[in-house]
């Protein structure tokens, strides 16, 4: 899932070489955190939120696949 979402992030950002993703698993859920550099994290979210909810959508749908919960989180 971690590099599903770094693959996803570099492909979107000017500065790939600043993004930075964190999973902390848990039993049942895993948390990952994607930083992005100041100027990029506006193409991360983008309008109204919706590469951000594409994004979570397509993680959705993969950790489905492992019977996982995963969640995205986006740190300024």
């Amino acid at each position: 899932m971690k590099d599903l979402i770094a693959y996803i992030a570099k492909a979107l950002v000017d500065k790939p070489e600043e993004v930075e993703v964190k999973e902390i698993e848990g039993e049942q859920t895993s948390v990952i955190e994607l930083k992005v550099a100041k100027e990029d994290l506006g193409k991360v979210i983008g309008k109204q939120g919706r590469t951000a909810r594409a994004m979570r959508t397509i993680l959705s749908a993969a950790s489905t696949k492992i019977n996982k919960r995963s969640v995205l989180e986006i740190i300024e």
